[in-house]
């Protein structure tokens, strides 16, 4: 990076539904914001007897996964304690998490770019990292093809890695996600919901064990719209609130829902002043209509400087414990470029190379949050037989078929400057000023890119676009 600028300015076959669910807002665990990931597992139409093979030599079930994930960031006055979070390692570049997340980096910007396509002049806001592991928990029981097809897409070359470094990779970054401290928290876990008549194959159910650390329900899928109602409750609770009703229309014959969820939880390093928040300032939708947003500030040492490749500004800023944010902003006009051209080398670029300076953030407040089928997406990103009748998940059982029909993401981001910890916390913080005034300004006026990384492993925890800040 170099230098920075004064002003810088996405028969039938049964259905599978996979649903994910993130929540960025201000506390850990919400209950409804997460990113879920489920599946669920039916006989064909028609089929009654579907949970019953006796009477038939095949059948088809839908398996639904749903992946949750919940951030919360806390902007809020400092307290008295000494900054900071909980002991970390130094460095983990070398474990398998970060191989993991390396390889799995240039997946989120492809599934970026992907949902921005699918809908244009939205915002956009997802978590990476937890499509990823719940993709990854699907190919224990994936054989042939669609094994193949995951982990390839997942950004795997499994003709050097082996399948079996892949999963220790992701039990390694599960691991390294597990921080609870009073300034970061930082949790991810899986659970699976099966129906009492589903003969899972005891390798796959072993596996999600002891890799994924997966906790197993068994659940009356007969009456759909309770298990929904319990599901729901669950996401719900996982997520304090964030993710609700991230299952919808559950089949009468899904036998079995496949959840994971992760949280985050954090408070900047450097956190803004409510004070100085001022509450009506202009944004540019898309660069041209202007609507009236809270616009926080503050002037701090940040990592700032400006990529004159893709021509836009990034700044870093650090929350306690070990996780950083990224907000990019493109010089006017210049998004399209930005965004095709992001890619993990860029990012892990910008993370090691921007120089601390003193600088003049205005970042707005907002709350945002999307949806997304990613049945209709991930084929585009090679995951084909997943979802037709190709699929082979024998590794699941051996004694139907099943695919995947629907897969659905959710999200919500909220950036705001009171968290859960904001009403005890009665000091105000003080500006420190170099003798000229800052000499930088970074203006976040239009639309621009943000991206939560875990610093410890390098993983994408969160990545958006804020096309619009008022819309929810």
């Amino acid at each position: 990076m170099e230098g920075g600028s004064k002003r810088a300015g996405s028969a039938h076959l049964p259905a599978c539904h996979f649903a994910n669910a993130v929540g960025v807002g201000a506390g850990l665990g919400v209950p409804g914001s997460g990113a879920e990931l489920s599946a669920f597992l039916h006989p064909p139409n028609g089929s009654l007897s579907g949970r019953s093979s006796s009477k038939m030599a095949s059948s088809f079930y839908g398996v639904l996964f749903v992946v949750g994930l919940c951030a919360a960031i806390c902007c809020v006055p400092p307290s008295n304690s000494p900054r900071g979070g909980c002991p970390r390692p130094s460095s983990t570049k070398s474990t398998p998490a970060s191989q993991v997340s390396s390889n799995n980096a240039n997946f989120a910007f492809r599934l970026y770019r992907r949902l921005l396509a699918e809908s244009p002049g939205q915002n956009v806001i997802f978590s990476p990292v937890s499509i990823s592991t719940s993709l990854a928990m699907l190919s224990l029981g994936a054989r042939s093809a669609t094994k193949t097809q995951v982990l390839e897409s997942l950004g795997f070359n499994i003709t050097v890695i082996s399948e079996a470094s892949i999963h220790r990779g992701f039990q390694d970054l599960l691991l390294s996600l597990q921080v609870s401290s009073s300034d970061l928290g930082l949790r991810m876990g899986s659970t699976l919901f099966i129906s009492q008549d589903l003969q899972l194959q005891a390798p796959f159910l072993a596996d999600l064990r002891r890799l994924y650390e997966t906790t197993v329900f068994p659940m009356d899928f007969s009456d759909s719209v309770v298990a929904q109602q319990r599901i729901n409750s669950y996401v719900k609770r996982e997520t304090r609130g964030k993710v609700v009703d991230v299952v919808h229309d559950l089949d009468p014959l899904t036998t079995m829902v496949l959840v994971n969820h992760i949280f985050f939880k954090a408070k900047w390093t450097q956190p803004f002043n409510p004070a100085d928040t001022n509450t009506s300032c202009p944004f540019l939708v898309g660069g041209q209509t202007p609507v009236r947003v809270p616009m926080m500030q503050q002037v701090e040492m940040f990592g700032f400087g400006v990529d004159p490749e893709l021509n836009c500004s990034v700044l870093q800023m650090r929350y306690k414990g070990d996780a950083v944010a990224f907000f990019i902003l493109p010089a006017k006009g210049r998004m399209r470029q930005l965004e095709a051209a992001l890619s993990a080398r860029r990012l892990k670029k910008w993370s090691r190379s921007l120089p601390s300076r003193w600088v003049h953030v205005f970042v707005p407040r907002f709350s945002i949050s999307a949806s997304y089928d990613l049945e209709t997406i991930l084929p585009k990103l090679g995951i084909h037989n997943a979802f037709n009748k190709n699929a082979d998940f024998s590794g699941i059982t051996k004694r139907h078929s099943l695919q995947v029909s629907k897969a659905t993401h959710k999200a919500v981001l909220d950036v705001s400057e009171e968290g859960t910890e904001a009403v005890a916390a009665t000091s105000t913080k003080l500006t420190v000023r170099s003798k000229d005034g800052p000499s930088y300004v970074f203006l976040l006026d239009r639309p621009f890119l943000m991206a939560i990384i875990s610093k410890a492993t390098d993983a994408i925890l969160f990545l958006g676009k804020v096309e619009n800040p008022t819309q929810p």
